[in-house]
């Protein structure tokens, strides 16, 4: 089974996020993720880039605009 784990993108850093996602979405502004555990987990951000061979998905914060 090919599963992809979320992790979250800081520069050159990735820590990971949740894995085993089993279904990922865009909702409200961000992205919502739920594993083949059950667990569920909402993102305030974005996708920033699916890599499918290395099964990651990233994910990059919404910064606020600068006043």
């Amino acid at each position: 089974m090919c599963e992809l784990n979320a992790y979250l993108s800081a520069g050159e850093k990735e820590d990971l996020y949740l894995e085993s996602v089993d279904i990922i979405r865009p909702e409200n502004g961000g992205v919502y993720m739920r594993s083949l555990f059950g667990e569920e987990r909402f993102f305030q951000g974005r996708i920033k880039e699916i890599q499918a061979i290395k099964r990651k998905i990233l994910l990059e914060p919404i910064c606020p605009p600068d006043l």
